[in-house]
């Protein structure tokens, strides 16, 4: 997939005490993910044209995708296809990449949402609200051994945009 002129609409960077190992290791196995993504687990053959899954808890896939790009350690970038029928039709192929690089003692982690399609606010604000506090909490994972206790509320600004869109959502 060429995604060279895909926009990158969000960028969150996050300095985490860890090593780059622990940090990827957190990104990509289910052990690590269920504990600070809400209970979602991360399934990934780590290989570009490999699957990338993430399961809610009761095992339905709640997002699916195929990694794009896999440098253990460093880089991985998969496209992001949540599951609600009529999305990816209605918004386009999104892609999330995340980087990872020594920073003195700790390690930066930069998570990039990109989207094939120049996109509202509205629909944006999801994401947005969201991923600070997923990698806020694998942060605390990998430095506490404790999630945090983030309460999330709905993105209803969101929510609303995708069924004036016609896409089924929960």
């Amino acid at each position: 997939m060429n995604t060279d002129n895909f926009r990158s609409d969000t960028v969150y960077t996050i300095y985490i005490a860890a090593t780059p190992e622990k940090v990827w290791q957190a990104l990509t196995t289910a052990e690590f993910s269920r504990q600070y993504f809400f209970g979602f687990a991360v399934e990934i053959d780590q290989k570009a044209g490999g699957s990338f899954i993430v399961r809610a808890g009761d095992g339905s896939i709640h997002i699916d995708g195929e990694v794009l790009a896999c440098d253990p350690l460093r880089k991985l970038s998969v496209t992001w296809n949540v599951n609600w029928p009529g999305l990816v039709e209605k918004l386009g192929q999104a892609v999330v990449t995340y980087e990872i690089a020594l920073a003195g003692d700790a390690v930066r982690l930069t998570m990039t949402e990109s989207h094939e399609r120049e996109l509202p606010e509205d629909i944006l604000s999801g994401g947005r609200a969201g991923w600070p506090a997923i990698l806020s909490s694998l942060k605390s994972v990998l430095e506490t051994g404790k999630p945090l206790a983030v309460k999330m509320e709905p993105p209803l600004q969101m929510l609303a945009a995708l069924k004036k869109l016609g896409v089924a959502v929960p």
